[in-house]
C-alpha cells in the first residue's frame, strides 16, 4: 500500500470488531466456558483444538501453534497482507479507510488481478446479454422452459455468450486486457503457431464460477441445440483450481452456518435447481472427486453433510465413495436417495419442491442404512450365493460401528429380512469384529470431541523454569505494574529462553509508549510472527486475575534458580578438569564456590 495507516485508525478497527464474529466466518464455533472452539483452519485435523478468547480477542492452535488477533488471522487465512486486513476489517466494521494498494504490497500477483478483473467484467456483460438483449431471447426463453426463474438466473448471474470468434478478444483488448494474458486466465484460446486469438466459450449458456470472496474465476457454458461437449468449462488457471473451489459455496456459506448443514450435490445446475426449490445451503464440486481441500472447507463451517447425488447407478458409486471420505473424517453423515434413478433437477420437476425437501432431504439415510441398499447393486437376493455374500459385507460394516445400540439395530434388520438367528447372527458378528480388530484398534481407540474440545496450554509438560517465565509473562500482559515489578526482581538478569527475554523487552518497550493492557494490541505491536505465535498461546493461559508479590517472587526465584544450576553445572566441569590437571587448589577454589550457589538456592 502506497498511504500509512494510522495506528490510531488500527487500533480503532481492532477494538471495534469481536474476533469471534470475524473468525465464525470461516470457522465453526462452539461456546465452551469462557472461549470458543473449533476445528483449526490452518491445519487438517478431527478433534478441535483452535481456540478463540473474546476477552483478549486473540486466537490460538494448540495443534499447529498458529496464533494472533483479527488482523493475523484474515491475514494468515486469506493470504493477504497487513495493510489489506485493515481495509478488510473496516469494510465489516463501516469505518472509512481510503488505501491504494500497489502491487508491490499486495499478495496477488497483478497478472491474477487482471485475470479476475477479466472474469467479473464478463460475467456482467454475459448477463446483460441474457437478460437484456435480443441476442440472448432464445437463451432466455430456453432457460425458463426448463423451470429456470429470473431471479435464479439474476443470483447466479447466469449469462449468454456470442456465438462469434472474435468478440471477447475485441471486448478485453479494447479495456487494456492483453491477449496473451487473458489466454492464460482461460478466457481465450491461442491458435498454434500463430499470434491469433479467439474466444473459447461461443453461443453457449454462461455459468459463472466464483472462489471463497465471490469472485469469478471461471465458467462452465453449456450448449443449446445439442452441440458438443454439452459443457464446456474453463481450464486450471493460477486462479482456478478445481480441487479447492466448491460451487456456490461463497453464497451457501451463511446458510450452511444457520442451519448448520451442507448439501452436497454432484453438479451446479443440481444446485441452482435444489436452490429454486428451496434449499440454500447446497453446494458442489466442479466435476472432480471431493479432495482434501474441499473437506477443509467444509470443516470450517460445518461439521454435518447431506449427500445428494443422481439416482442412478453412477450417482451411487459416486455417493459410496463421497461418504466414505466424509466419514473418515468424522463428518455427520447422511445420503438423500433419489428414487427412479433421476437426478434433483427431474426430481423435482417431475415432483415439486416440498416434495423434494421432505421425502428427499429430509428422508436422507444414516451412512449404514445407505451401505445396506448400496451393497445390494449387480446381486440377486433370490440366489443363495449372492444372498451369503451380501450378508458377509454387510456384517462386516455392522462390526465396524462404534455404537453397540447401532451394530444391534442393523442386526435385528438383518435377521427379520432374511429370517436369520440373531444370535447365530450376532455370534457371527463377533467373529467378524474379532478377526478384524488388529486393524480397527486405533479407529476404536480414537478419543470422542468431549476429551479434545478445551485444550490448555498448561497440559504440555514444560521445566520450572519455562513454566514460571511463561506465567511471568501472562501475568505482565495483564498489568503494567506487575510488568515493570518484575523488572526489578530480575535485577538486570534476563529470561532462560531467548523468545522469553524477547517478548518481555518487547513488552517492556510497548508499555513505555504508553500502552494499556491489551493481548491483542500487544500482538499487533510485535514485528515478529513466531513471537505472535507463542504470546498467543501464553496469552490463553488460565490464569488467576490477581497476583502476590510473593508469587512473583517465586516465580523470579525459579528463572534465576536455573540460571545459577547452569553456573553449577559449568563449575562442576570446571573442577573435573582442575582434578585431572592435578591443579587440587583450583579444585578446592571451585568446589568453595559450588557449595555457596548451592546454599543460595
Amino acid at each position: 500500500m502506497t498511504g500509512r495507516i494510522p495506528e490510531e485508525k488500527i487500533n480503532e478497527i481492532r477494538q471495534s470488531v469481536d474476533i469471534v464474529d470475524v473468525i465464525s466466518d470461516y470457522v465453526q464455533l462452539k461456546k465452551q466456558g469462557r472461549n470458543y472452539f473449533g476445528l483449526c483452519p490452518f491445519h487438517g485435523e478431527s478433534t478441535p483444538s483452535f481456540s478463540v478468547s473474546p476477552d483478549k480477542q486473540i486466537f490460538h492452535c494448540f495443534g499447529c501453534g498458529a496464533g494472533g488477533n483479527a488482523y493475523t488471522f484474515l491475514m494468515d487465512i486469506d493470504g493477504i497482507s497487513f495493510q489489506e486486513s485493515v481495509v478488510k476489517l473496516a469494510g465489516k466494521t463501516g469505518h472509512e479507510l481510503t488505501v491504494d494498494i500497489s502491487p508491490a504490497e499486495t499478495t496477488a500477483s497483478k497478472a491474477e488481478e487482471k485475470m479476475i478483473e477479466a472474469h467479473e467484467l464478463l460475467s456482467k456483460f454475459y448477463h446483460h446479454l441474457l437478460v437484456n438483449t435480443k441476442e440472448g431471447q432464445d437463451a432466455l426463453e430456453y432457460l425458463l422452459e426448463r423451470g429456470f426463474t429470473r431471479e435464479s438466473i439474476d443470483k447466479f448471474q447466469i449469462g449468454w455468450s456470442l456465438p462469434s470468434w472474435e468478440f471477447t478478444v475485441n471486448f478485453l483488448t479494447k479495456r487494456g486486457f492483453t491477449p496473451n494474458l487473458m489466454a492464460d486466465a482461460g478466457l481465450l484460446v491461442k491458435k498454434e503457431s500463430e499470434e491469433q486469438y479467439f474466444d473459447r466459450f461461443r453461443g453457449r449458456i454462461m455459468f459463472p464460477i466464483h472462489d471463497q470472496r465471490g469472485k469469478t474465476i471461471a465458467f462452465s457454458g453449456r450448449a443449446m441445440n445439442g452441440e458438443e461437449p454439452k459443457y464446456l468449462n474453463s481450464p486450471e488457471t493460477v486462479i482456478f483450481n478445481k480441487s479447492s473451489v466448491l460451487y456456490n459455496f461463497h453464497n451457501a456459506r451463511p446458510v450452511i452456518r444457520r442451519k448448520s448443514q451442507a448439501i452436497l450435490f454432484e453438479g451446479f445446475a443440481d444446485v441452482i435447481s435444489a436452490d429454486r426449490a428451496g434449499v440454500e445451503n447446497g453446494i458442489a464440486s466442479m466435476g472432480t472427486s471431493l479432495t482434501a481441500k474441499h473437506l477443509q472447507m467444509l470443516k470450517r463451517v460445518t461439521d454435518s453433510i447431506v449427500i445428494c447425488y443422481d439416482g442412478d447407478k453412477a450417482g451411487l458409486e459416486a455417493a459410496f465413495r463421497a461418504a466414505k471420505m466424509l466419514n473418515e473424517e468424522q463428518f455427520n453423515l447422511r445420503i438423500a436417495m433419489i428414487p427412479e434413478k433421476l437426478d434433483p433437477d427431474d426430481y423435482i420437476k417431475k415432483y415439486n419442491a416440498e416434495k423434494f425437501q421432505n421425502d428427499v432431504i429430509g428422508a436422507s439415510l444414516t451412512f449404514m442404512a445407505f451401505k445396506l441398499i448400496y451393497f445390494r447393486q449387480g446381486k440377486n437376493l433370490n440366489d443363495e450365493g449372492d444372498r451369503l455374500q451380501y450378508i458377509e459385507e454387510v456384517l462386516k460394516e455392522i462390526s465396524a460401528l462404534q455404537n453397540h445400540i447401532e451394530r444391534d439395530y442393523y442386526l435385528r434388520q438383518l435377521a427379520d429380512e432374511f429370517s436369520l438367528s440373531l444370535q447365530a447372527l450376532q455370534q457371527q458378528q463377533k467373529q467378524v469384529y474379532f478377526s478384524n480388530r488388529k486393524s480397527d484398534k486405533k479407529e476404536h481407540n480414537k478419543p470422542d470431541y468431549v476429551q479434545h474440545v478445551q485444550p490448555k496450554a498448561e497440559t504440555k509438560l514444560f521445566p520450572a523454569y519455562h513454566t514460571a517465565e511463561r506465567r511471568l509473562i501472562a501475568h505482565m500482559m495483564k498489568n503494567p505494574d506487575i510488568c515493570f515489578k518484575v523488572q526489578d526482581l530480575l535485577g538486570g538478569s534476563s529470561f532462560n529462553l531467548d523468545e522469553h527475554q524477547a517478548i518481555i523487552t518487547y513488552l517492556f518497550g510497548y508499555y513505555e509508549e504508553g500502552n494499556e493492557a491489551d493481548s491483542s494490541g500487544f500482538i499487533q505491536f510485535l514485528p515478529d510472527s513466531r513471537l505472535r505465535r507463542v504470546v498467543s498461546e501464553i496469552g490463553m493461559m488460565s490464569i488467576s486475575d490477581e497476583c502476590s508479590e510473593q508469587e512473583l517472587i517465586d516465580y523470579v526465584n525459579q528463572v534465576l534458580k536455573h540460571q545459577k544450576m547452569l553456573t553449577i553445572k559449568e563449575k562442576q566441569t570446571a573442577q573435573k578438569e582442575a582434578e585431572r590437571q592435578k591443579d587440587y587448589n583450583k579444585a578446592a577454589m571451585i568446589a568453595m564456590e559450588i557449595v555457596r550457589l548451592r546454599k543460595s538456592l
